[in-house]
């Protein structure tokens, strides 16, 4: 029986929503180590600055080590990059896949492929393990039992790193480049653009694909000494959150009692740079929430480059503000500007819920 447009139409968007989760699978368990890491690195620039600029007294013991997490942190932030890859894999293949795509996500990490090779390298592992089975399921059952232990780590990890060497290194390194030195270029040439660019990505797909792209940026800029764009994209991903609370809170009776409390938190998750807290929102409602979040993001990111903020900690919030260099209230104000203009923008746009 052939299969109608309607059924096609609804296999495509199958497929896309498939990925689309598999991705934010893997984004979402890499948050717990931008998260943590990110408020370490803001900790540790906090002591320095008390201990040196302050105290005047060369930092030792505890604190000399406390310290170190400022030159060291690189190094906690790099774990994001494999665990992505090998949580799609497993959101993909289930266990089989976590330590195929942990293993193609490191060869990421060391080939400079980036965020893109990461989930590259993820979804290369999840299908690779995927095909073992359909391969392996005629073996004999005396084999049956070695499958996940020992045939599909081996034959997974074998192939995901051939394809990630010898194929995909090249082009995605050439794509990461480009990318990177497009942005590099608008920050010395348009650097009001490209604190709208960043800002706007944040909220893209809060949290997704987009949002690590320009997060990721914003971090190889800080370890070469550009802190304005990091200043750009913190403000631009506490605006969808803080934006949402404000619009609960001024344009109540256009939310559910639900609704209403989630608005509440999201003023926490806003403040703690939290993107995903907008995220239920987006997923009910896109076309008002998306849009609306995008420009009072794209609004903070722009004015955080206008009033010349740079942030040397890649995460932390509110809680890093004192760090802001320039002026820390110009900074607090452009992410108000654009949490009240996302308020605002869905406030005219959503409709009163039907049901309450």
């Amino acid at each position: 029986m052939k299969r109608s447009g309607l059924f096609e139409g609804n296999s495509k968007e199958s497929i896309h929503l498939s990925i689309y989760q598999h991705v934010m699978n893997g984004v979402s368990r890499t948050f717990p180590f931008v998260v943590c890491t990110g408020v370490l690195l803001a900790f540790s620039y906090i002591v320095r600055l008390l201990i040196a600029n302050y105290a005047h007294v060369p930092p030792a013991g505890f604190t000399e080590q406390l310290i170190s997490i400022t030159e060291n942190g690189n190094q906690a932030m790099q774990f994001i990059i494999p665990v992505l890859s090998g949580f799609i894999a497993m959101s993909i293949a289930g266990r089989s896949g976590l330590i195929v795509g942990l293993v193609g996500g490191f060869i990421a990490l060391i080939s400079n492929q980036g965020f893109i090779g990461s989930v590259l390298a993820g979804f290369l592992a999840g299908y690779t393990i995927t095909g073992l089975r359909q391969l392996s399921s005629k073996l004999p059952q005396i084999v049956t039992t070695l499958r996940p232990v020992l045939l599909y780590p081996l034959f997974g990890v074998i192939f995901t790193c051939l394809i990630m060497i010898y194929i995909t290194s090249g082009p995605i390194q050439g794509i990461n480049n480009a990318f990177m030195g497009w942005l590099e270029n608008l920050g010395t040439e348009h650097i009001l653009l490209l604190g709208l660019l960043l800002g706007g990505m944040m909220a893209i797909d809060m949290g997704g694909p987009f949002n690590k792209i320009a997060f990721t940026f914003g971090i190889t800029m800080l370890y070469s000494g550009n802190y304005a764009p990091q200043a750009a994209i913190m403000a631009g991903g506490m605006v969808p959150p803080l934006g949402l609370a404000l619009a609960t809170t001024f344009f109540s009776a256009k939310f559910t009692e639900q609704e209403r409390r989630a608005g509440r938190m999201c003023y926490v998750m806003g403040a703690s740079f939290i993107t995903e807290g907008a995220i239920p929102f987006a997923v009910k409602n896109p076309i008002c929430i998306v849009p609306a979040c995008i420009i009072g993001s794209a609004i903070a990111g722009l004015l955080a480059m206008l009033f010349h903020i740079g942030l040397p900690a890649p995460h932390g919030g509110i809680f890093v503000v004192p760090l802001v260099i320039g002026n820390p209230f110009l900074y607090l104000a452009a992410i108000l500007a654009g949490s009240f203009v996302t308020a605002i923008i869905i406030g005219l746009l959503k409709q009163k819920p039907t049901i309450e």
